[in-house]
């Protein structure tokens, strides 16, 4: 439901949504609901913020999910979540590392836990602490093997293939770039790839698109990033990050018809 909300809210496209996602906070505010209703929403709205390029609202939507939790170490953990990603997209990475790993130490809840160290893996890598990026992230990839349930009512999205995801990820932000490209390929071919939500996967394949035009594949490149347009379009279209990876492909050479199109879709072209 969150994930559908979420989803629903960036795809929205009146004139003043933007100005409706920065007034959120404060309408949260004034709202009376218990933990069990704010946390998620101040989580849905910190996420689709971060989206939007609006980190510092994000933050703060964030902080206001932990207070939110009333200190609850499940409702904490996932709030915290929400607080790292918002603190990465500052570029606060070691405030982001601190927080995941406290939380990691006191949540009940598996998928919870991994998420945390997931985050706490790409804010360690989003620092340049190869070290601590490599641990936390092989200590999520233990965790989701072992894991002999597929629930996830908290909506963490953690698994074998959200873990090498993240790996991905790291990768790429260390400078590890092909290795980046082989776990993205390892991951895409992964069964559970498909059940990932919709936006998660065309995030990543964003990403990817990036990887493959640092390596000059260009032709990669644009096909990964129609992939995700394909999966999820308010992904590509909307994102500030998205866009600029748009940018980067259609200056970079001749781009596919495809990428050519969606520039002009976005605006980045006539």
């Amino acid at each position: 439901m969150e994930r559908h909300l979420a989803y629903a809210w960036l795809t929205y496209q009146h004139a003043h949504y933007a100005q409706l996602l920065r007034s959120l906070p404060a309408l949260l505010d004034a709202a009376h609901g218990a933990p069990a209703l704010l946390v998620p929403a101040y989580r849905i709205t910190a996420s689709v913020l971060v989206k939007l390029g609006e980190a510092d609202l994000a933050w703060l939507a964030a902080d206001r999910a932990v207070t939110a939790a009333e200190a609850d170490p499940l409702r904490t953990g996932t709030a915290t979540i929400a607080v790292a990603q918002a603190l990465r997209a500052l570029g606060r990475d070691r405030l982001a590392l601190t927080a995941c790993v406290a939380a990691a130490d006191t949540t009940t809840d598996d998928a919870v836990r991994g998420m945390l160290l997931v985050q706490a893996g790409l804010a360690a890598a989003g620092s340049g602490d190869r070290r601590n990026a490599d641990d936390l992230l092989d200590h999520a990839a233990d965790l989701a093997r072992r894991r002999l349930v597929d629930d996830d009512p908290h909506h963490s999205c953690f698994g074998p293939t959200a873990v090498l995801l993240a790996l991905a990820l790291a990768a790429l932000t260390l400078g590890d770039t092909e290795e980046a490209i082989h776990r993205h390929e390892r991951a895409i071919r992964r069964v559970d790839w498909p059940q990932l939500p919709a936006e998660h996967r065309a995030a990543h394949l964003i990403d990817a698109a990036r990887a493959y035009l640092q390596t000059g594949n260009l032709a990669a490149a644009g096909q990964t990033l129609l992939d995700a347009d394909i999966i999820a379009p308010a992904e590509v279209r909307y994102r500030p990050y998205a866009r600029t990876v748009i940018a980067e492909i259609a200056r970079s050479g001749p781009a596919a018809a495809g990428v050519t199109r969606l520039a002009a879709i976005v605006g980045l072209t006539r």
